[in-house]
């Protein structure tokens, strides 16, 4: 089993991948951001807190990577910003967080020669679906600086497959929900306000169409991909090959909660008009045909157990004021 060292490890996707790997008998470094309180987030209360090396440092700075990266085989780089509205007020945040701490992560892999990188990409860098499905052919569209930023961190990588050979996959997940997801994203977003007794909601835009991930089948397979031999240098789609318009899916959220459900448009929750990516639906085959993942959530079975966790832990939760 390999020492893996993964950033982001306190985050949605990041500790639910240190599980998994735990699980799977590896030996994990998590890579936590570093703040005053010595938090962990979410990794906490995880049941593996006690089982993994934890450092904290800052994904920007290259002197905490490459100590933190010293002595592991493997990276699986998580750490970014990813909140697309925050994006508009601050730019520069995400250049320096997203491509300067990938180029971080790197630099330092290919200074110590460690032996695998995954770099974690997003479907919001395809911008909105010129076809469908949506493979890794599909033109890269930067919509908003997110996007911008994870396209120049993917491209990054790419020129340090071909510049350098270093052995680096690039990971790209289309949208990704489950336990421990914060209310900036749409599913804990539409749960919250219906949990707390709420029958008209505040939304969007709620005709853009969504290919939705439960986390663990994303976890799975980024384990997935690490394994195969192949895939260097190359994109790598995770999704269900599915999409559920936003209007849609609040109407099932709501039947699963068995609550009422009336949507009201908040022109503060809703993208310029340029920006917003109306289409996401993704053809997984490249990932199928190169390695042994299978979906094991489907979407009713995922949110189902998604609202149950969030109805155990509503306290967790603010959703009096909308947070970008």
């Amino acid at each position: 089993m390999a020492k893996i060292l993964i950033t982001g490890a306190g985050g949605f996707i990041g500790s639910h991948l240190v599980e998994r790997c735990v699980e799977l008998g590896h030996t994990v470094r998590a890579f936590v951001h570093y703040n005053s309180n010595n938090s962990l987030g979410w990794l906490e209360k995880s049941a593996v807190k006690n089982e993994v090396e934890t450092v904290a440092g800052d994904i920007r700075d290259y002197d905490s990577v490459s100590s933190a990266l010293r002595g592991c085989e493997e990276v699986y780089h998580l750490a970014a910003l990813i909140g697309i509205p925050y994006s508009y007020v601050s730019p520069l945040a995400y250049i320096q967080t997203n491509v300067v701490g990938t180029y971080n992560v790197l630099q330092a892999a290919r200074e110590l020669g460690t032996s695998q990188v995954l770099i974690t990409s997003t479907s919001e860098t395809y911008g909105t679906a010129q076809y469908v499905p949506m493979d890794e052919k599909h033109p890269m569209v930067g919509q908003s600086p997110y996007s911008a930023s994870k396209i120049g961190a993917d491209n990054m990588a790419v020129s340090y497959y071909r510049s350098f050979k270093l052995p680096v996959k690039i990971v790209r997940p289309f949208n990704t929900y489950g336990p421990r997801q914060s209310t900036r994203a749409i599913i804990p977003t539409i749960a919250t306000q219906l949990l707390r007794g709420k029958t008209t909601i505040k939304l969007g835009n709620i005709t853009p169409t969504r290919d939705l991930t439960f986390v663990k089948d994303t976890a799975n397979a980024f384990v997935e991909i690490a394994k195969t031999k192949g895939l260097y240098g190359e994109y790598v789609n995770i999704g269900m090959g599915e999409e559920i318009s936003v209007e849609d899916l609040a109407h099932k959220i709501a039947n699963i909660i068995g609550k009422p459900l009336h949507i009201e448009t908040d022109d503060e929750r809703t993208r310029p008009a340029a920006s917003e990516v109306e289409r996401l639906f993704s053809q997984n085959a490249k990932l199928k045909q190169n390695t042994t993942w299978q979906q094991q959530y489907t979407l009713d079975r995922g949110l189902a157990e998604t609202i149950e966790w969030i109805k155990q832990n509503l306290s967790l939760f603010a959703t009096e004021h909308y947070h970008v």
